[in-house]
């Protein structure tokens, strides 16, 4: 027979925002969303990217108020290609294609 501990185990919250402390963190963690192709995974990130860099700064910058950005990158927002493209800039990003591979 086999017993089971009841200790409780406690988990902090995960934030992705913290982890991206670098550029090349970030870069690398856009390149996996947009390797997966999943339009809410890519909103998410650039929520996330957008947290760590600070919501607050950036809304200004995008001459939106914080929670219409919140809003606008949460998984199922709808940003403009225009307000995407500004945050990229402002980030000091660009997006690349590349064909598949077949």
């Amino acid at each position: 027979m086999t017993t089971v501990a009841s200790e409780k185990v406690t988990f902090a919250k995960w934030d992705s925002a913290e982890a991206l402390t670098t550029k090349e963190r970030v870069i690398a963690y856009l390149e996996v969303a947009l390797e997966e192709n999943d339009p809410e995974f890519l909103l998410s990130a650039l929520g996330d990217i957008a947290r760590s860099k600070g919501m607050t700064q950036l809304a200004r910058e995008l001459n939106i108020d914080r929670k219409g950005l919140y809003k606008s990158l949460a998984p199922d927002g709808n940003p403009s290609f225009k307000t995407v493209f500004k945050l990229l800039d402002l980030l000091g990003m660009r997006i690349r294609l590349e064909q598949k591979s077949a």
